[in-house]
């Protein structure tokens, strides 16, 4: 506010040391250097009135710089709280476009829009104030003509925020559909349907680029307009002061000069209000888009600060959970996992055996009931040490760009080089480091080395081995897996199962006959649980389930 008071009295100070000069120099006759002071004044006001404009500016990109990291923040923060979740709905490429494109969306507004508009809310009212002092006439003009701008601006930004909200919702689908669509080309061309994908990317790209053409014709209509109502305003005010100056004799030179010097100024601060409304209307549907992301909640609760130590014990309590409009729901479950003990979950696809699983891990929150761990609710825990203590192996392990070391050193940062190469070697890595050109520092990932499904598993084995965890979790660890890697893997859990409480999703019943408890799941209920001998006498699907995988033997 200040800067921008500072910027409107060196606008009246430029304009009334220009009108100086002409006057002395022009109709009094005086020398050059008698003006040099006026001349040096216009310069030092020049001068000052760069400064705080470059100062004001800079402040605007300061300010959306720290808002953007924030929204940034807020977002990752956002999906984070949880993942599994995140990732199962909706198109990742449209939450890479949430958190790139439409966070910088906002930055005319920051930038331009809010510095803009606290400079053009003060610098007219500064400028109307010196013009009604020196003739009230012109004052009178400029207040008159002054609301059609905002008139303008508020008719044009309605439609200008329409558009954008279009265009950002074709931007979201065109970053989605392009992602997802590059991460299944291979399944494409084997189908033999690249060809039509291609062309519904056009599609998409050519929906966006009219979107944003729509957007430009709109702010184009916009800075015309608000041309039209400043020349015809000014005008106004020259045909005024000229025939009070010439014909009526009521106005000096002086007066009338500085008028038409400051009634430019007065609306070059009201357009550039209408271009930054315009900006800032622009970024109202990327802000939408942000806010309803952030507004729409997650599955994992605030957790509390309760620390824990050695191989938990779980207690459900009446547990429910549901995906919201599927049809699918889970529970009431009620059910028990002592401390140490190695728990097995099975059942047929789609019964529910991984989302049982994500409630053990705390990525899922219960709808209803209570999920305990050694007879506190889990919310209770402190969230990063109850995940620095557990460790998660899925089907594909996700591996990330970057050096092997890095990836088998991510749920252990602080392991050190020996114990990495010690922990690859233990999940049967040596080959693969042996063959890799820099060994564990070879680049994998985007750009690098490929890694195959069997060394993501080994690889998902090695980071298990570094945390030594104390709760260990595996959602189907032996599925499609080559005899060599079935048996590292086995050996593996059975060696870490040692010191942990052990949750297995399995399919190959043959893999869980050791185990403690097992659990079968039937489209979200708990049909039967006990170990192998017990579901075998008394549970008639376990029997179904046996006699397929072994042929009819039954045993």
């Amino acid at each position: 506010m200040i800067i921008s008071v500072l910027i409107g009295l060196t606008i009246i100070a430029q304009a009334w040391l220009i009108v100086a000069v002409v006057d002395n120099v022009f109709l009094q006759g005086a020398s050059f250097q008698e003006v040099l002071p006026e001349l040096a004044g216009v310069m030092l006001a020049l001068g000052a009135r760069s400064i705080l404009q470059y100062v004001n500016n800079l402040t605007g990109i300061r300010l959306a710089a720290d808002v953007k990291q924030e929204f940034r923040t807020d977002i990752l923060r956002h999906f984070r709280s949880s993942p599994v979740r995140a990732a199962g709905e909706g198109q990742s490429g449209g939450r890479i476009s949430l958190a790139l494109d439409a966070v910088d969306e906002l930055e005319p507004y920051f930038r331009h829009y809010y510095v803009v508009m606290m400079q053009s809310s003060l610098v007219p009212l500064i400028v109307l104030g010196a013009v009604f002092y020196m003739n009230w006439v012109s004052g009178l003009i400029l207040l008159v003509t002054a609301p059609f701008v905002p008139i303008m601006m508020a008719v044009i930004g309605r439609n200008t925020e329409r558009k954008s909200e279009e265009q950002m919702e074709k931007l979201n689908r065109f970053a989605g559909t392009f992602l997802d669509l590059l991460r299944g080309l291979t399944t494409l061309r084997l189908f033999n349907q690249a060809g039509k994908q291609a062309a519904v990317i056009e599609a998409d790209s050519n929906a966006y680029r009219d979107a944003t053409m729509t957007v430009l014709k709109v702010a184009f209509l916009s800075a015309l307009m608000l041309e039209f109502i400043s020349m015809l305003s000014i005008s106004l005010v020259a045909l005024e002061v000229g025939l009070r100056m010439v014909v009526y004799d009521q106005l000096s030179f002086f007066t009338a000069f500085f008028v038409l010097i400051l009634a430019p100024e007065f609306f070059a601060s009201l357009k550039e209000m209408g271009s930054a409304f315009h900006s800032g209307r622009g970024s109202m549907g990327a802000a939408e888009r942000i806010y309803e992301e952030l507004d729409s909640g997650s599955e994992t609760a605030a957790r509390g600060d309760l620390e824990r130590k050695g191989p938990p014990a779980f207690t459900f309590r009446s547990v429910t959970f549901d995906y919201g409009e599927s049809r699918f729901a889970l529970g009431p479950l009620d059910l028990t996992v002592n401390a140490g003990e190695h728990a097995a979950v099975i059942g047929p696809s789609g019964s529910g055996k991984s989302t049982l699983l994500h409630l053990f891990s705390g990525l899922y929150e219960a709808g209803e009931g209570t999920v305990g761990v050694d007879g506190r609710a889990i919310q209770e825990y402190e969230q990063e040490q109850w995940y620095a203590d557990m460790a998660y192996v899925t089907q594909h392990p996700y591996l990330f760009a970057g050096t092997f070391r890095d990836n088998l050193r991510l749920g252990s940062p602080d392991a050190s080089d020996e114990e990495v190469e010690r922990a690859a070697a233990w999940a049967g890595l040596t080959p693969l480091m042996q063959e890799m050109p820099e060994g564990l520092d070879t680049v994998i990932g985007e750009g690098g080395r490929g890694i195959s499904g069997g060394e993501k598993q080994r690889t998902a084995l090695a980071r298990a081995y570094l945390k030594q965890p104390s709760l260990l979790l595996y959602d189907e660890p032996t599925t499609g897996l080559d005899i060599e890697t079935e048996r590292i893997l086995q050996r593996a859990m059975n060696e870490l199962s040692e010191r942990a409480t052990v949750i297995t999703v399995a399919h190959r019943l043959h893999t869980i006959r050791e185990a403690d408890r097992i659990f079968l799941m039937e489209e979200g209920a708990l049909e039967a649980q006990g170990r192998h001998e017990e579901l075998r006498q008394s549970s008639r699907n376990y029997q179904n389930m046996l006699e397929v995988q072994q042929g009819g033997a039954g045993r």
